[in-house]
């Protein structure tokens, strides 16, 4: 019996990889407001994957969360190597009857390593807006 456990002890730490490595093949993202200092919250966002005639494939939808974050664009996705991008529809973010200068946001961006994971954040204000790969 103590060598099982033992035998079980060892293996877990392959475990954990093997869920880390399968989970890391992801894009999130998540919108920052520094006007208002939170998160952009219920900001629908698509993904989208260009296609080999050079047009958009759109792969997913989501809403950003309360905390201005999208978190996966789902388990059917999976990463490959490609060029990718995201919209942001701003046409009806922030207060009722707002008329953002910015009513959509496109960032466009390479996947090179499928294996690993990539957040692409927005950080907005009024007149402008910047973005970075985050981890």
């Amino acid at each position: 019996m103590r060598i099982s456990a033992i035998a079980a002890l060892a293996a877990a730490p392959a475990l954990f990889l093997s869920a880390g490595a399968a989970s890391a093949e992801t894009i999130s993202t998540h919108i920052l407001d520094l006007a208002r200092g939170v998160g952009g919250r219920d900001v629908p966002v698509t993904l989208a994957i260009r296609d080999e005639n050079g047009g958009w494939r759109q792969l997913a939808a989501a809403r950003t969360d309360e905390n201005g974050r999208v978190r996966s664009f789902g388990d059917q996705i999976t990463t490959r190597a490609a060029t990718y991008k995201l919209t942001f529809d701003m046409s009806h973010y922030g207060e009722a009857g707002a008329q953002p200068f910015f009513p959509e946001i496109d960032v466009v961006f390479q996947v090179r390593d499928p294996s690993v994971h990539y957040h692409v954040p927005v950080v907005v204000s009024p007149y402008g807006y910047s973005t970075y790969r985050g981890n």
